[in-house]
């Protein structure tokens, strides 16, 4: 076999159910089948028309939508923005390069974020946050304890702490990185085992020095909880580039 062919295979990337969503709009707004101003259909129908779960729906308009390219308006429904097709192709794009190509990258920067949220939170919290924070945690217990999957309730609880650091872009850049580590972490089963029973000690850890407003312990209790996803990140980074030759 000759050396040189080698090179010219490539790495499958496998699409996930958001990435087609994203595509799929993509090209309707390109093919000027959706044009600017045009109202997409609800989530509910789009999930029957996609084929797929209302979460990577809403994803994928979260994602969209982030970048400006969709816009939610009150009362109206979604719609789309008023981009010119080469502005919206280099977004879309951007969206799609982001799909865990680099997955340590993306656990990296979702330690960033959370470390700050955490810290922001607890100077920044009302009463309400502390409810909203609270109410999100005991809905995580309930799972853990039924031994359901917690994926979506981690998610809502890291949110709820992102809404009470009072920072509208932290949050959204959260809602572009986390669900794809988590859902990543779903297909290949990373959270099992007792991991979930750790983490609601943790999350109660974060909780009580948000609620006692101590933004340093905060941010250090956020930056333990996410420890262990750290360190898998940069071991499955090792691993790919060792495979790779690199």
């Amino acid at each position: 076999m000759k050396k040189d062919l080698i090179h010219n295979f490539k790495e499958i990337v496998i699409e996930t159910p958001v990435d087609k969503i994203i595509q799929q709009i993509k090209e309707l707004i390109s093919s000027g089948q959706l044009k600017p101003g045009d109202k997409l259909p609800s989530e509910r129908m789009l999930s029957d028309l996609f084929n797929v779960g209302r979460s990577h729906v809403r994803d994928a308009i979260r994602k969209l939508e982030f970048y400006g390219i969709l816009r939610t308006l009150p009362q109206s429904g979604t719609v789309v923005a008023g981009f010119g097709i080469t502005a919206l192709e280099g977004l879309i794009t951007d969206v799609l390069q982001l799909e865990g190509n680099d997955f340590h990258a993306l656990v990296e920067t979702r330690v960033l974020l959370e470390t700050n949220a955490a810290r922001n939170a607890a100077m920044r919290r009302s009463d309400d946050d502390l409810v909203a924070i609270s109410n999100a945690l005991n809905d995580f217990e309930k799972a853990v304890q039924a031994e359901k999957d917690t994926v979506e309730n981690d998610l809502l609880f890291h949110l709820k702490i992102a809404e009470a650091s009072k920072n509208s872009v932290l949050k959204s850049l959260m809602l572009i990185v986390t669900p794809d580590i988590l859902t990543y972490f779903k297909e290949n089963n990373i959270c099992g085992g007792n991991r979930p029973v750790s983490a609601l000690d943790e999350h109660y850890k974060i909780l009580e020095h948000i609620e006692r407003m101590e933004p340093d312990k905060a941010a250090d209790a956020m930056s333990t909880h996410l420890s262990d996803i750290l360190n898998f990140s940069l071991t499955e980074q090792q691993q790919t580039n060792g495979s790779n030759g690199k």
